[in-house]
């Protein structure tokens, strides 16, 4: 069951970072929601989870009521998006 959520996760995060590059999210136009693996664990966020979606790597993190999804671009380039406010 647990695989089963981790899975369905992953796959709505992996759309909600779709939309968010199609919304332009990642601009300048809005630069609260776009962040980096980096500036997030700067910022005090937290690892929950992690899955893995085809070839892609998607790491899930969390501060109190806010959680991004993060997406591996390459190993060292990470593209997240907010999915919750």
């Amino acid at each position: 069951m647990l695989r089963l959520s981790v899975a369905l996760a992953a796959l709505i995060a992996t759309f909600s970072i779709a939309q968010a590059q199609d919304a332009g999210i990642g601009s300048e136009a809005a630069p609260a929601q776009a962040r980096t693996m980096a500036q997030l664990l700067a910022e005090g966020y937290e690892i929950k989870g992690t899955a893995q979606a085809s070839s892609r790597y998607i790491v899930f993190m969390q501060k109190e009521k806010t959680a991004y999804a993060c997406q591996f671009v390459t190993v060292t380039t990470t593209r997240c998006g907010l999915i919750t406010e």
